[in-house]
């Protein structure tokens, strides 16, 4: 498996733990281990340009996911997107939720996947099993450090 973690954000990342999340958020999904993921930190402005772009929306935001290939069936080898993260939005919500800026980008960095599988919370119920499970897995493999 290929999970490449990269960091132009200046701010320092917990890259090494990504890794291992990404690891064993992909056996909880059950994807392929050989499947690719990309990571990337980017700098704040970076962030606010792609919102703009990719999502039509202003400002800047905590995480975007972009899909390459969808597994059509279990065991399926693809690559399977781009996971971007604003580490500098990421702390300005951890200080608001309370908790680290490592536990906001280990949460982000799974929702960022749950989303690449395609996971959504556009709707109420969509929302609540979503972020259930971001929750489940960021804290299942806290357990397994």
């Amino acid at each position: 498996m290929t999970i490449e973690v990269t960091n132009t954000s200046g701010q320092l990342v917990p890259s090494a733990e990504i890794t291992s999340l990404m690891r064993f958020a992909m056996k909880t999904l059950k994807l392929n281990p050989e499947c690719d993921l990309a990571i990337g930190f980017i700098e704040d402005e970076a962030m606010t340009e792609l919102h703009i772009k990719w999502m039509d929306e202003p400002g800047s935001t905590d995480v975007l996911s972009f899909p390459m290939d969808l597994p059509e069936f279990e065991g399926d080898i693809v690559t399977l997107g781009d996971i971007v993260i604003s580490p500098t939005f990421a702390a300005a919500q951890a200080k608001t939720a309370g908790h680290s800026s490592e536990h906001e980008i280990y949460i982000l960095a799974t929702h960022g996947l749950l989303h690449i599988i395609g996971y959504d919370h556009a709707e109420p119920e969509d929302e609540r099993i979503m972020f259930a499970l971001q929750v489940e897995i960021v804290e299942n493999w806290k357990r397994t450090q």
